[in-house]
C-alpha cells in the first residue's frame, strides 16, 4: 500500500473520454506496421542495450533467455500497485518471463533469471487481456517487458481489433534502448521505469551492467519527452505520463540523493517518484553483503528527507515508511 508524499499534491486531469494511442494507431493501419517492423529487430535482436545480435525467430536465445516465442508467466488483476495505477479496481498485469539485467536482489528471480513461464500465442494473451477488461482493470500492465516487445504487440493488435480499450503501463527496470522507447510511441500510454542506480560501480555489482546509469537517464528523458508528467482522471486513475520508481537498497548502493536530483534536474518538479521501501535479501543476495539485509529505518527516512529537500512534492512512499504523508 502507497501512501503519498503530499496528499493534496495537485495531478494533472485529462477529461474521462480519453483514448489510448493505440486505437488511433489502428484506425490509421499503423499498429500493423509497428507489429511488422518490432518483429523484424527480432531477426537480430537489439531490443535492448545488451544488443545480443542472435536470431531469435530462429530459435536462438539471447541474455534474456527469450527465443521469437511469446512468454509469460502471470496475467492476474493486481491491487497493490500505486494508486493512480491500481485505482479502485486493480491493475491488469502480464509478468513476462525473462529479463534483460540479472540483478543479485531480484525477488522475481524464478520468472526473470530461471525461465517460470509459458509459451502462448498472440491470441491467448488477447483473449486474457479483454478478460482483464471485462473484469474492471484499469489498465494493461507490462512487467519487464523489454524483450518481448514485438510480441506483445501482435497481441495488442488482436485485442484492440476485438475491442480492447485500457491504457498501456510500461513497467520496466529502466534498461532500455532510446530506440525502442520512440517505437513505443503511441503505443504505451503510461511509463513506470526504474531509477535503480547512481553510480556504475554499483550497477555493475548489483546487476552486472556498469551502463545502466547513461542507458537509464536516456531512456528516462526519452519517456519524458514522449508521455510528460502523469495524468489522471477525475477519480485519480492515472491515463498518461510517467512515473518513475526507485528502490531504497541499504549501505547507500542505490545511490538516492543523487538519483532524485537527476529527476529534479532533468524533468523538474512536476515528475511523479514513487520512493519504495519494500527491498528485502532475496535470490543472490541473501549471501552477498550488503545486500543481505534491509535498509535500516535511519537509511529509508534518509531517503525521504533527501526528495523533501529537493522539492519534489508528487509521489508515493509504502504505508511501513516513517514519513508524515
Amino acid at each position: 500500500m502507497m501512501d503519498g508524499f503530499q496528499t493534496n499534491a495537485a495531478m494533472h486531469t485529462i477529461d474521462r473520454g480519453h483514448e489510448p494511442g493505440y486505437r488511433r494507431l489502428l484506425r490509421n493501419g499503423a499498429l500493423e506496421a509497428k507489429v511488422r517492423a518490432l518483429r523484424e529487430r527480432l531477426r537480430a535482436c537489439d531490443l535492448c542495450p545488451r544488443r545480443c545480435g542472435v536470431d531469435r525467430l530462429s530459435g536462438q536465445l539471447g541474455f534474456c533467455r527469450t527465443d521469437g516465442r511469446l512468454t509469460v508467466a502471470a496475467v492476474s488483476l493486481h491491487p497493490w500497485e500505486e494508486p493512480p495505477i491500481a485505482g479502485s479496481r486493480g491493475s491488469g498485469t502480464i509478468f513476462f518471463s525473462g529479463c534483460t539485467l540479472h540483478c543479485l536482489f531480484c525477488q522475481n528471480y524464478p520468472i526473470s533469471q530461471m525461465g517460470v513461464g509459458q509459451v502462448m500465442e498472440p491470441e491467448e494473451l488477447a483473449e486474457r487481456m479483454l478478460r482483464l477488461q471485462r473484469r474492471g482493470a484499469h489498465n494493461i500492465n507490462l512487467v519487464t517487458p523489454t524483450h518481448q516487445v514485438p510480441q506483445f504487440v501482435e497481441a495488442l493488435l488482436i485485442a484492440a481489433q476485438r475491442g480492447l480499450r485500457l491504457p498501456i503501463v510500461y513497467n520496466s527496470s529502466g534498461y532500455e534502448r532510446v530506440s525502442l522507447i520512440h517505437e513505443l510511441d503511441g503505443i504505451v500510454d503510461i511509463y513506470l521505469p526504474d531509477i535503480k542506480f547512481a553510480s556504475p560501480k554499483a550497477a555493475a555489482f548489483c546487476c552486472g551492467r556498469s551502463d545502466y546509469v547513461l542507458q537509464n537517464r536516456r531512456a528516462l528523458l526519452a519517456m519524458w519527452r514522449q508521455a510528460g508528467p502523469l495524468q489522471c482522471d477525475a477519480d485519480g486513475v492515472a491515463v498518461r505520463g510517467l512515473l518513475v520508481r526507485h528502490l531504497v537498497l541499504p549501505e547507500g548502493l542505490s545511490g538516492t540523493p543523487q538519483c532524485l536530483a537527476f529527476l529534479r534536474r532533468a524533468l523538474g518538479k512536476g515528475v511523479w517518484v514513487s520512493l519504495m521501501d519494500q527491498y528485502f535479501p532475496a535470490h543472490k543476495a541473501l549471501t552477498t553483503p550488503p545486500l543481505d539485509r534491509k535498509p535500516t529505518a535511519e537509511e529509508i527516512q534518509a531517503a525521504l528527507e533527501a526528495a523533501w529537500r529537493l522539492g519534489l512534492r508528487h509521489g508515493f512512499t509504502q504505508e511501513t515508511c516513517p514519513c508524515g504523508g
